[in-house]
């Protein structure tokens, strides 16, 4: 890769972290659909398979259901396949990565989320197993997401997700998980600190949380 072609794959994964609101984020995205994936793989993006391989790690049921919230192109949904899970639904505001997802054939079911409704159109306890990878934190999805995910996931299930160091850098993201653990509803089954984008030294905290049957 030349010089100039670097800067501008850095530009655009930088500049995302700079934007602040959802239909902003959103359409930001909806213009990075067809080049997304080439530029993230340039620059290592490692979250993907890392989330996925906690996952399998925790004894996850590979035959169950799982919602790749925030699936955007795929890239996810490709690694949890690798991983063993054998189904999985993806949920993304952007259609033209939804465009790309559904393109690699990997996905059981795709649905567009609508970025004004007060919740997602999932029901409560509807998932197995729920990931979100990359998708809560600056330039991303906001934080009060995370409390409507948790919801998604069946009792006994599992959520896998990635904070980068954006957001582990705000207390209140750290924090967020800590006052649904403490609540004594979730566990905290792993939590790691390891590679996100390599090329720009950020680095992620992938976390599987499990949720305690009453």
């Amino acid at each position: 890769m030349t010089q100039p072609e670097r800067e501008r794959d850095e530009g655009q994964l930088r500049r995302v972290y700079e934007i602040d609101d959802p239909i902003e984020i959103r359409d930001y995205y909806d213009g990075w659909a067809e080049s997304y994936d080439a530029e993230l793989k340039t620059n290592g993006y490692a979250s993907p398979a890392r989330v996925a391989a906690a996952l399998a790690s925790v004894g996850a049921d590979f035959t169950a259901p799982v919602l790749d919230y925030g699936c955007g192109t795929g890239l996810s949904g490709e690694a949890l396949l690798a991983a063993g899970f054998t189904v999985v639904d993806g949920a993304d505001p952007a259609p033209q990565m939804l465009r790309v997802a559904e393109a690699k054939g990997i996905y059981r079911s795709l649905f567009r989320l609508d970025l004004d409704a007060s919740t997602p159109p999932f029901d409560m306890g509807s998932y197995a197993v729920v990931t979100a990878v990359g998708l809560i934190g600056p330039g991303a999805a906001p934080l009060d997401l995370f409390d409507q995910l948790v919801h998604i996931v069946a009792p006994g299930g599992l959520f896998g997700f990635s904070f980068n160091d954006h957001a582990m850098d705000d207390p209140a993201y750290p924090e967020r998980v800590e006052q649904h653990v403490g609540t004594g509803g979730w566990e905290v089954l792993i939590e790691e600190r390891g590679p996100h984008l390599p090329s720009l030294d950020v680095r992620a905290t992938v976390f599987v949380l499990n949720r305690k049957t009453k």
